[in-house]
């Protein structure tokens, strides 16, 4: 498609930040010494750093000076400080010093913009490049969703979780062509990414089975999930075929020329997909075993086919970020949490819980055993809307990239192992299409069997598309209205 990439002109011009002053941060040393050296912590020296919205001083402590004193200080130099909460790092990783990070009284914005606007996004040499936001010295920290391989991102409700993922959205679109990349987006909460609709023809990721473009329930949550599983298989197959071990040496050699279709494989470009689901912890709590299956799934195996997973949840509990689904996970965003048990298992070390919030995070990449402290670049809804609007009024593809259908691999399935499928199954399909109800038990007191057949009659109508997946405790949802749906079903069945 004629494509025309989004213009930084879209985003809100920069404010000019308010220097810091010299002389307060000069004060502000003296005086962090002072304090130190009342609790006889004496130091050799401090230099400081000043950052958009915290500021560091690196100190280095006097011979026989240990580190854990520093350490065991922090609430009494927040309080000489007059500071709203500040963070030790003792030490900081390849320095002989002790990190002080104290934040600044008037802080200043990181725009969208500015990081956009850099040479160091601009120039990144990434196949998914993230513009994060700017680290405490106020450089440009942008990274690699491909290397990562997959996101998680925690934190409490108004600490910058929403923002955070708007800013991955708005990177990936003004760097990459409709063509290179598609988003799957759930959002359980209905409104937050809500605007991203728009881009249906352009940049969305859907699923036949279920007929939203922004997947906002959990039982379609569940099932465009396992279309994203079945459609990381048929790369899998695609690129085993081919001989290459991952996405990107297939699209090169498709580039090239040097793939040639076969009877059962069709070599075309694959774009990523990113799949975003904006709140894990509604998706566990309503459907925790089916939702938990595919992302574990996914997050093990779909890095090498180009299937990347951004999770974010601001309840950060072992019961919603599970010990499998945390081992996937290396990469991850902490912003600020409300106690050390939360931050702790977002991050296996306390730190996110004297974070400032709006957008101030701690950020673990896959290949550092330390945090960094970001400020995270702020995109605002108007914005966002008019990154969308410029390219949902474009030309797009003439329909939007599909999963494959979860439901159809299922009758297909069925249809080539009908001879293993129970006798009672056709019977059972009437009974639940009658009363309208997909429970196990109304099947064993219709048809007078057990629980395990009558569990398993529930399986086999469900691999047929006549009833929903399993959602919780509730009854399952029957996909079918009338009996007469119901005999053409079972007729292409047989």
């Amino acid at each position: 498609i004629d494509y025309v990439f989004p213009s930084v002109d879209l985003l809100n011009a920069q404010r000019q930040a308010e220097a810091i002053d010299d002389a307060e941060l000069k004060a502000n040393a003296e005086l962090l010494r002072a304090k130190l050296a009342d609790f006889d912590v004496e130091l050799a020296n401090v230099s400081v750093t000043p950052g958009p919205v915290v500021t560091l001083y690196e100190l280095v402590p006097a011979t026989g000076v240990k580190v854990a004193k520093i350490v065991n200080l922090a609430n009494d130099l927040a309080l000489a400080m007059q500071a709203k909460g500040i963070r030790i790092e003792a030490p900081i990783p390849g320095k002989g010093t002790v990190g002080v990070e104290i934040p600044n009284r008037k802080p200043s914005m990181v725009t969208i913009r500015s990081i956009i606007n850099s040479a160091k996004f601009r120039d990144a040499q990434a196949a998914l490049p993230l513009a994060m936001g700017k680290t405490i010295s106020g450089e440009v920290y942008v990274d690699d969703l491909a290397r990562m391989p997959h996101l998680l991102i925690a934190g409490s409700t108004g600490s910058g979780k929403s923002v955070g993922i708007n800013t991955i959205l708005a990177s990936i679109l003004y760097r990459l062509h409709p063509s290179e990349v598609k988003f799957l987006i759930i959002d359980p909460k209905k409104i937050e990414l809500s605007l991203y609709r728009k881009l249906e023809h352009h940049y969305l990721a859907v699923s036949k089975d279920v007929d939203e473009k922004i997947i906002t329930l959990p039982q379609n949550a569940v099932l465009a999930l396992k279309a994203a599983e079945l459609e990381m298989e048929q790369r899998y197959n695609k690129l085993a075929h081919a001989g290459v071990r991952n996405i990107a040496d297939y699209n090169e050699r498709i580039k090239s020329g040097r793939l040639k279709d076969a009877d059962n494989h069709k070599h075309r470009k694959l774009p990523y997909i990113i799949i975003i689901i904006d709140e894990l912890a509604d998706l566990m709590i309503t459907a925790a075993r089916e939702v938990e299956e595919p992302i574990t799934r996914l997050a093990q195996l779909a890095r090498a086919v180009g299937i990347h997973l951004v999770l974010a949840t601001q309840r950060p509990s072992v019961d919603v970020i599970t010990g499998v689904i945390k081992a996937n996970f290396p990469a991850r965003i902490a912003y600020q949490v409300s106690s050390k048990t939360d931050s702790r298992t977002i991050l296996d070390m306390n730190g996110a819980e004297q974070l400032l919030g709006n957008g101030d995070m701690l950020y673990m990449p896959s290949s550092s055993p330390k945090p960094i402290r970001i400020q995270n670049a702020f995109i605002s809804s108007d914005e966002v809307e008019s990154i969308v609007d410029h390219i949902g009024k474009q030309k797009g593809y003439s329909k939007p990239f599909e999963l494959p259908s979860v439901l159809e691999n299922r009758r297909a399935s069925m249809s080539s192992s009908g001879g293993d499928r129970d006798e009672l199954f056709e019977e059972a399909a009437r009974t639940i299409v009658r009363h309208q109800q997909g429970s196990v038990s109304l099947l064993q007191r219709r048809l007078k069997v057990g629980y395990s057949r009558a569990a398993r009659l529930v399986d086999e109508l469900e691999a047929a598309g006549i009833v929903g997946p399993f959602d919780g405790s509730k009854a399952r949802e029957v996909m079918i209205e009338s009996d007469a749906d119901l005999e053409i079903i079972l007729k292409s069945l047989m």
